[in-house]
């Protein structure tokens, strides 16, 4: 029996969302530890008219857009890690740092559409 592929994005959600989001997208063990109550994520497209508003997804994960409990603009528990993450990964080999941080981010992007409410 061959081994199911990898879920690069639920691997992402699980790595970096999970704790205050939780396994459901609604709240995880930390919300309640935070100054500002973290969206339900199941529900982003319900919210929007029915659409995944995956233009305001992408700049909030990616940094364009602040979100105060994800600290500042620059988001370095995103964009720099993953740019650090990359950097570990290829180590020697040349690479495209942007290019591997905007793989991870539409991976996370197409879990969290993935896992919207019906």
């Amino acid at each position: 029996m061959a081994a199911e592929p990898a879920d690069i994005g639920k691997n992402e959600y699980e790595s970096n969302c999970i704790l205050c989001h939780g396994k459901d997208l609604k709240a995880g063990p930390y919300a309640s530890l935070l100054n500002v109550t973290p969206p339900d994520l199941s529900r982003l497209s319900k919210n929007n008219g029915g659409v995944f508003p995956f233009d305001s997804v992408y700049s909030v994960i990616e940094g364009r857009k602040e979100v105060k409990a994800h600290g500042s603009s620059e988001m370095l528990i995103w964009g720099k890690d993953y740019q650090l993450k990359a950097a570990e990964h290829y180590f020697e080999m040349q690479h495209n740092a942007n290019s591997s941080v905007r793989g991870r981010l539409l991976a996370l992007i197409d879990y969290l559409n993935r896992m919207q409410q019906k």
